[in-house]
């Protein structure tokens, strides 16, 4: 019986190819587009939980208050890992990781600049589950000097030769051991490194401090601990600690977040750029709709091709099928064809794997899917799937009565016309409501890419500034000038795009003065010409104004500020009013030397925030340059800062980035998500598209006669193809007026999240309409006008 029914259904998937192929094709590429969504969710659900102690491990952020405006990092002073740690008993151990700066490393001839450089206590490979292929996980790190490399930086490095126990230098200046070999870091880790030097190696390592927030500290709890009673406890032992230096009711306490947790539900950035648990969501749904739509496809095709196969379930009935052998033969057929569609699947999975990690930016790997556990859910997918898009044509056609196809052949009743429609309704509302959802976010990641920031990004190339280059800088900016198109070179601590940096300013020296909260940056006096800034009142920098705070023989020192438009508001002056002006950076004395019209230093999801910048004496605190180029000629230019780079810093490579570029990685995620949004929402549409030919092909068969007899009585092709197209264009309406308010709120509250963001105009609902309406025209063209070319007399011919 089953060699029968096996044989039934490869003759019924030759007799009718097309909705085969069509079935098969929609099926895989359905099936396919899961999977991916499902291997790229996997590793971001999994993230850091391969830790062996992955329950107990908590990330802790700081937040604290100046002048009543609240603050939340992701990182903490230096203070708070050893300082809580003995206080607290539910604490059993603490790692802090400082990822400041890419440092130069050096081994004989080979010297590259490493972005992946940590420092780290001594307790970081005890407590994260970071395997050693070499060394001693308890002493790798437990004194200054020492380090761990990964395997990949030892066949860079070293080649065949053994690391542990070699000599790297960094940064020009300081000699590490290699302690140990450490197995690449995973994907699914937060924790990212090819370097980690020992914490006790940094100059500021015996000399801890609650302010300055650059650490990511982790803390290791003892079992069953619960985290919300042990935050109150840190609230009440931050309370009592007289040496926070903080005033009025300002206060600093600090929140744990599971390690597991930081990923995907974090807003704080640690030691790379959270995803958001939203846009695993949204991957989530469009996976489930991905599928749905292919069931529906072959459950709209399955009804098609039903008409066509009453003689075959009479002549079984007659030959004494029951209602469950004929309800499992079709049943068997859904299984087959989803068998053909998997095994495709497959296929496409590891075919499309490269650049599946292209367009997600992720090493990541299909090997999940032959796992034990990833086979059992595939294999549940499968039978799911199967029995959800073949049980409703195998109930209709399985429980025909054999009087109702001997006396008038078969028909689905008019009672499931509703489900016919709502199936419609439902694969078209997906559609505009992706459709509109793309383009708004591709318009406001344009409107991100092209807003008007206050500066001039474009042409600026950043290099980096590290202790050995400090004293020189002066005349190291010098020999840069001197390069043919550099039009003007200043510096910083940190770049324009993204400033961290937060002070107080005063109004007075007296230390119970009320301070105010700013972020602040430092510079040299060509800051404004090398980026561009606007100056509303006052007067630029000058080489005197330098010269006056570097003079030793000057009794009061005192530097030179520019204050951007939000400060000047916030201290209660106007542009004009502020020029002259005396005030305290952390009660060190400047003058006000000019108003800046605000520009944009962090992202567009904040509005601007005060800002100071201030003459930085002996470039004590410059990490970035500026180098503002013509933008003539630009290989030959980078080729000759090389050159220049390599006289006069010879001791790391020559790298560098444009501050543009910089720029794009801060909305890198939602230009990612973006990305992926697209591609398989494309998927979704095409598949809707195939479910449209799916019911346009059910009309045809349905309505052959119908179309026939209006043909013979003078109907025109044009006239049959509107007849049998405008029933599916009132559908799509009706999907238009459900998924345009759905839309506009959903992207409402995603455009919420930026500060400064487009307004949905209605011309975006207007298009997108249609182009819902044209794609599901031409999808239903080929259909109607193949039945409208049809002689009436092979659809008559039985009357």
């Amino acid at each position: 019986m089953f060699k029968n029914y096996f044989k039934v259904a490869l003759r019924n998937l030759g007799k009718n190819k097309i909705f085969s192929l069509v079935n098969i094709a929609g099926l895989a590429l359905g099936v396919t587009g899961s999977m991916l969504i499902g291997i790229y969710l996997f590793n971001e659900l999994s993230y850091d939980r391969f830790h062996k102690n992955s329950s107990r491990l908590v990330r802790a952020t700081t937040e604290y208050t100046m002048d009543g405006a609240k603050t939340e990092v992701g990182k903490t002073g230096s203070m708070a890992g050893p300082r809580l740690t003995t206080a607290l008993p539910q604490i059993a151990s603490f790692v802090r990781i400082l990822n400041f700066e890419p440092y130069a490393v050096q081994y004989e001839e080979k010297n590259f600049v490493e972005n992946k450089f940590l420092f780290a206590d001594s307790t970081f490979f005890t407590m994260f589950s970071f395997p050693l292929a070499e060394g001693d996980p308890v002493t790798a790190l437990d004194a200054p000097g020492k380090m761990v490399i990964t395997k990949s930086m030892e066949r860079k490095y070293f080649g065949d030769q053994q690391a542990l126990g070699k000599t790297l230098r960094v940064g020009g200046t300081s000699n590490y051991i290699v302690s140990g070999v450490a197995l690449d870091a995973p994907e699914n880790s937060q924790i990212k490194f090819d370097f980690v030097a020992s914490f006790a190696s940094l100059p500021n390592a015996n000399r801890p401090t609650w302010g300055i927030e650059v650490y990511a500290t982790y803390f290791l709890l003892r079992p069953n601990v619960d985290i919300h009673s042990l935050e109150k406890n840190i609230r009440d032992y931050m309370i009592r600690q007289a040496d926070l230096d903080l005033s009025g009711n300002d206060y600093l306490i600090y929140h744990l977040e599971p390690i597991t947790r930081v990923h995907l539900y974090s807003s704080l950035s640690g030691l790379e750029p959270n995803s958001n648990i939203r846009y695993i969501y949204i991957l989530a749904t469009i996976a489930m709709l991905i599928l749905v739509i292919a069931c529906v496809n072959y459950t709209n095709l399955a009804a098609a091709q039903a008409a066509g196969r009453t003689p075959e379930i009479g002549i079984r009935k007659v030959l004494g099928s029951g209602r469950r052998q004929l309800f499992w033969q079709f049943i068997g057929e859904s299984l087959l064809l989803n068998l053909f569609a998997l095994i495709i699947a497959f296929f496409l999975v590891f075919m499309l794997m490269p650049q599946f990690n292209t367009l997600v930016e992720r090493s990541l790997s299909a090997r999940v899917l032959v796992h034990p556990i990833g086979i059992g859910l595939i294999l549940l997918l499968y039978v799911i799937i199967s029995f959800i898009a073949g049980i409703y044509p195998a109930l209709i056609l399985s429980g025909l009565k054999l009087i109702s196809i001997l006396k008038a052949g078969f028909s689905f009743s008019t009672n499931a016309s509703p489900l016919r429609k709502s199936l419609i309704v439902f694969q078209f509302f997906t559609s505009i409501f992706l459709i509109i959802s793309t383009v708004v976010i591709f318009q406001q990641l344009s409107f991100i890419r092209n807003k008007d920031l206050g500066y001039d990004k474009a042409q600026v190339v950043v290099l980096p500034v590290d202790g050995l280059m400090r004293p020189n800088f002066r005349s190291i900016k010098e020999s840069i000038m001197r390069v043919p198109n550099v039009v003007s070179v200043s510096c910083g601590a940190e770049e324009t795009t993204n400033i961290h940096w937060d002070d107080q300013i005063t109004l007075s020296s007296d230390p119970l003065s009320t301070p105010l909260f700013t972020y602040a940056s430092p510079a040299d006096p060509d800051i404004v010409h090398t980026l561009g800034l606007h100056i509303i009142a006052g007067s630029d920098f000058t080489q005197a104004d330098w010269r006056l705070m570097n003079d030793s023989n000057v009794a009061d020192p005192q530097t030179a500020f520019m204050l951007n438009e939000t400060l000047a508001k916030a201290l209660g002056w106007k542009p004009a009013e502020a020029i002259g002006k005396t005030i305290y950076r952390s009660f060190h004395k400047g003058i006000v030397k000019a108003v800046v019209k605000d520009f944009n230093f962090a992202p567009l999801h904040e509005p601007i925030a005060p800002l100071a910048i201030f003459l930085d004496s002996q470039y004590v605190h410059i990490y970035q340059a500026f180098v503002k180029i013509s933008g003539k000629n630009v290989p030959s230019t980078l080729a000759s800062l090389d050159k220049t780079w390599k006289e006069r810093v010879p001791h790391r490579p020559f790298q560098y980035h444009f501050l543009d570029d910089n720029f794009n990685k801060i909305y890198h995620t939602e230009e990612q998500t973006a990305k992926i949004f697209t591609v398989f929402s494309t998927l979704a549409i095409l598949l809707a598209c195939l479910g449209l030919f799916a019911l346009a092909a059910y009309t045809t068969v349905q309505r052959a006669k119908e179309i026939g007899i209006r043909k013979v009585l003078g109907a025109g092709e044009l006239q049959l193809v509107m007849l049998i197209s405008n029933d599916f264009l009132k559908l799509v309406a009706l999907s238009m007026l459900l998924a345009f308010p759905v839309a506009w709120y959903f992207l409402k509250s995603w455009l919420d999240n930026f500060a400064y963001r487009i307004n949905i105009s209605w011309l975006v609902f207007l298009v997108s309409g249609v182009a819902a309406a044209a794609i599901a025209f031409v999808s239903i063209f080929v259909q109607a006008y193949k039945a409208a070319i049809t002689n009436p007399i092979q659809s008559l011919r039985t009357e």
